[in-house]
C-alpha cells in the first residue's frame, strides 16, 4: 500500500509536484493550489491510499521538488 499525503492549505502553487507526478497532482483553476487526485480530506490533510506501487517513483520526485515540504509518501 502506498500512502500519499498533502497539506494543501500550505501550498504556494509552484506546480513542481504536477511536473514531477502528473498522475497524482493537478493545479486547481479555482485557487491556483495543487490537488492530490482521488484524495480524501481530513482537516486539511489530503490522503491517497493506493495499492499501485508504480506511483512511488514519481511521488518521491514530487516530495523532493516541493519547496514548502507539504507532500509525504509512505510505502506500507
Amino acid at each position: 500500500m502506498v500512502i500519499v499525503t498533502l497539506q494543501r492549505e500550505k501550498c504556494i502553487g509552484c506546480n513542481y509536484c504536477v511536473e514531477m507526478a502528473p498522475n497524482l497532482f493537478q493545479m486547481s483553476k479555482k485557487d491556483g493550489k495543487t490537488v492530490l487526485l482521488n484524495a480524501i480530506d481530513s482537516k486539511g490533510f489530503y490522503t491517497l491510499k493506493s495499492p499501485n506501487h508504480t506511483i512511488v517513483e514519481n511521488g518521491e520526485l514530487a516530495v523532493k521538488a516541493c519547496p514548502v515540504k507539504i507532500i509525504s509518501i509512505k510505502v506500507v
